[in-house]
């Protein structure tokens, strides 16, 4: 049976889940888990998409998200595709990392924001990785912790790497502002909204594992009670689609929506990181050398190759390629300018973005 097509719109509540390959662990140490938040810190400032809770388990992660002005598909390609490059350089290891595609499944915000922020922020208590909710409250990953003020929220970018506000008036990130919203549904006064919710997760403990949030429509998003369904017709009562968790009129809604609005086509773009892996290959360099500070010739050759075809053919921009290259953004445009040059001399690499 074919792949079903991904559902996305912005503003749409997004709970996304990725495993590793074969269950293998995609976190080795709290280095690579360090590394994880700060890229997608970056990620979610640069394309103005909500956190709302995050997960890290050691073989898989979880994200609930709000989407913005960028698709989904594009905020993860950059996530997942630019941490494995990191893994794998870090671990000296070759191929996939994670396990098929991500799991997205868009939600029903009334009955559904809060619950999924509990129920993923409890994972690290029901994977037994810490042993009671007073050591969850301190525990650096997951952003239960940021919540309640116990942790440096590590989703707010690095002031040296944050990227350009959206608005000249925007003096907060926006992690900064979404942990706000969080709070603000039990309260105005912030040590009176954490204490509550504090309180809601505490009773969220004995619910344990709940298949309902795996996607399905109104009979799986009552754990499979259908008491409540009584007098709705059967079509309505059987409606489901595990790509979305939400009443049957939501699920209806969010169907007959597709066809319009949220498998609407945005042009793909080639990751940044891919494209360093076949720079790398065709000039025969190692990878991890084009992202150095190495001076050499044929190093900074493959550098500027690299800004020509993200800023030029793929339509990164300056920034973007700045970050992951770890070099300024002017620096990245120069390189840009003399990629296109450089590109003279290698002729096989011209229809790569193609």
């Amino acid at each position: 049976m074919p792949r079903q097509a991904r559902l996305d719109a912005p503003g749409v509540l997004q709970h996304v889940m990725a495993r590793g390959i074969e269950r293998r662990k995609i976190f080795m140490d709290d280095q690579d888990r360090a590394s994880f938040l700060e890229r997608l810190a970056l990620i979610l400032e640069d394309t103005q998409t909500q956190c709302y809770a995050w997960a890290l388990i050691p073989n898989h992660f979880h994200i609930f998200l709000r989407t913005g002005p960028t698709p989904l598909s594009t905020v993860m390609r950059r996530l997942m595709t630019g941490y494995a490059v990191t893994f794998n350089i870090r671990h000296r290891r070759s191929g996939h990392l994670f396990q098929n595609r991500y799991k997205s499944i868009i939600c029903e915000e009334d009955p559904y924001l809060l619950e999924l922020i509990r129920y993923i922020h409890l994972n690290p208590l029901r994977a037994k990785l810490v042993q009671d909710l007073k050591e969850l409250d301190k525990y650096p990953w997951s952003g239960h912790s940021a919540i309640l003020g116990r942790r440096k929220n590590p989703l707010i970018p690095d002031q040296t790497q944050k990227p350009e506000p959206m608005t000249k008036n925007q003096d907060k990130s926006l992690s900064e502002t979404t942990i706000k919203d969080v709070l603000l549904h039990f309260g105005d006064a912030k040590k009176l909204a954490r204490r509550r919710y504090h309180e809601f997760v505490e009773k969220g403990i004995a619910q344990g594992r709940r298949s309902e949030f795996q996607g399905g429509g109104l009979v799986r998003s009552a754990g499979g009670n259908k008491d409540g369904l009584v007098g709705r017709k059967k079509e309505e009562r059987e409606k489901g689609d595990a790509r979305i968790l939400g009443s049957g009129d939501f699920v209806n809604e969010a169907l007959s929506q597709a066809k319009v609005k949220f498998e609407k086509k945005y042009p793909p773009k080639r990751p940044i990181a891919e494209l360093l892996e076949v720079v790398a290959f065709h000039l025969d360099l190692n990878a991890r050398s084009i992202i150095s500070a190495s001076r050499k010739k044929e190093i900074s050759e493959a550098r500027a190759l690299i800004c020509h075809f993200a800023i030029n053919d793929l339509s990164y921009s300056a920034s973007e390629v700045a970050r992951f290259l770890a070099i300024s953004r002017v620096n990245a445009g120069r390189c840009a300018d003399r990629g296109k040059k450089v590109l003279d001399k290698y002729q096989d690499l011209k229809n790569i973005v193609q």
